[in-house]
């Protein structure tokens, strides 16, 4: 059993972050200590709206050690946030709340070994407010890392997009043979570090049926290229697939993880095979950073009808890595 921590940023005040967390400690049984880090009366509060009954074990992180950390309950690092009620509106108010939470697990991170860190659903209209694609840019812009991965993970199939959070009409230019080389080497070097295994790996075209009738197409260009550039380096990679018959039955189960072009040409397959049961992992920073995939899902606030899954494999998933 190691000491090591699973940090958990609160993430968005006003979500459903309050009631996945209870029912994920009440439901998953966690080896190693689990500390959040957000607003400790909030979270109380929060408890007390919809019926739940749990309390939190305040912790301090001085000079690069915790104090006062339990292994059987919630850990909490508190970050003062005024509220005037447990429940609140989405908005921008509490953007100065999370980015003192991110900057807390971040100088943990950089000082003090841990499993990793998950941070809580996060409204990207106002914290991120136009300045990073998603929170994986944020947390990459953070550690100065230019070379990461979006992999979501599941047991059964992966899929990770070349281009994360991007218009549709700037996918084309983001897309090139350097860029794909790289992404997927994190990945196979990821199922290699933590599942001892080579990833069977597809990769889907941009254009349909692979194909542009009108000019050079990018499947010609760039990602036949990568292709066979990732085979002389003994990556088991095969594509690239037209995207709309890759996730038929009888095609996924041939590989580990599908690598798309762009977000939703691979997420919304995923989710109508799996719905939420994965989670956001991103490759390529010195530590391991997961996320629930799924947001603060405001229609549901208050409600305690939730489902933790995706946050219970989050935390399942740094419980039992090396």
């Amino acid at each position: 059993m190691s000491n090591k921590p699973i940090i958990i940023i609160c993430g968005e005040p006003n979500s459903i972050f309050s009631e996945i967390i209870y029912k994920s400690f009440k439901k998953y049984n966690h080896r190693n200590p689990v500390v959040l880090i957000g607003s400790h009366k909030l979270l109380l509060a929060q408890f007390k709206k919809i019926g739940i009954r749990l309390g939190l074990n305040l912790v301090n992180y001085k000079n690069k050690k915790f104090f006062n950390l339990k292994k059987k309950t919630l850990n909490i690092i508190d970050i003062n946030y005024k509220y005037s009620k447990p429940f609140e509106k989405i908005s921008s108010k509490s953007n100065k709340y999370l980015s003192e939470c991110f900057g807390k697990a971040f100088h943990i991170l950089n000082n003090s070994k841990t499993k990793g860190l998950i941070n809580g659903p996060i409204s990207k209209k106002y914290f991120l407010k136009n300045k990073y694609q998603g929170v994986t840019e944020y947390i990459s812009k953070k550690f100065n890392i230019r070379n990461y991965s979006m992999l979501i993970y599941n047991k059964k199939l992966s899929v990770s997009p070349i281009t994360t959070h991007l218009p549709i009409s700037k996918v084309s230019k983001k897309i090139d043979k350097k860029n794909i080389i790289l992404k997927v080497l994190l990945i196979s070097n990821f199922y290699k570090k933590y599942f001892s295994k080579k990833a069977k790996i597809g990769i889907t075209g941009l254009n349909p049926h692979c194909e542009n009738f009108f000019k050079i197409s990018e499947e010609t260009k760039v990602i036949y290229p990568a292709v066979k550039n990732l085979k002389i380096k003994k990556i088991n990679i095969k594509g690239p697939f037209p995207a709309d018959t890759i996730f038929l039955k009888q095609n996924i189960k041939k590989f580990d993880v599908v690598v798309g072009m762009y977000h939703d040409q691979v997420l919304a397959p995923l989710k109508a095979l799996y719905n939420f049961n994965a989670i956001n992992i991103t490759l390529g920073l010195p530590f391991l950073r997961i996320s629930p995939d799924h947001g603060p899902n405001f229609r549901m606030i208050g409600k305690n009808k939730s489902d933790p899954e995706s946050l219970i494999d989050a935390i399942k998933f740094l419980d039992k890595t090396r």
